[in-house]
């Protein structure tokens, strides 16, 4: 699996995911649509140029759901049993539509499932930048990984 076991993830490991992705008007006007979202920050141009901002701001749950995505392939693909809990979800900066947003990973603690031996509890944090490097979103998550088979 391209996914990390248990074993693999220690506290103070951090990994700079590669795979960035930029946010479209219509990634943003779809989530919206799909979560019945009608705040006018997200979806009416007029509305959002006379706000704080300028301009639309992209969905700040959206922005939540695409940077867990963008780890999926190098942290959790086929060694993930559960993500337990997002204990903490931060936005010190709006993301904007035209955006690209990267995600850098750090374990914060690890232990092994007392209910399930084959199994692991590690606390992630996700912070998430954009094409400037500044940061616009941080998230700490708890998962259930699967640990390493014996071979």
């Amino acid at each position: 699996m391209a996914g990390k076991y248990f074993e693999d993830l220690s506290p103070g490991w951090r990994l700079r995911h590669t795979v960035g992705r930029t946010i479209t008007e219509a990634d943003n006007t779809l989530f919206c649509a799909l979560t019945m979202n009608t705040q006018p920050l997200h979806l009416n141009q007029d509305f959002a140029a006379r706000s704080e901002f300028g301009q639309r701001i992209v969905n700040g749950i959206f922005t939540l759901g695409l940077v867990v995505g963008l780890t999926v392939s190098d942290l959790t693909e086929g060694t993930i049993v559960a993500n337990l809990s997002y204990d903490r979800v931060v936005h010190p900066l709006p993301v904007f539509l035209g955006d690209t947003i990267y995600v850098e990973t750090e374990v914060l603690e690890s232990r092994p499932s007392a209910s399930h031996p084959d199994r692991g509890i590690v606390r992630l944090r996700h912070r998430g930048l954009n094409q400037r490097g500044a940061q616009v979103i941080e998230v700490d998550r708890s998962v259930l990984f699967l640990r390493r088979p014996a071979s």
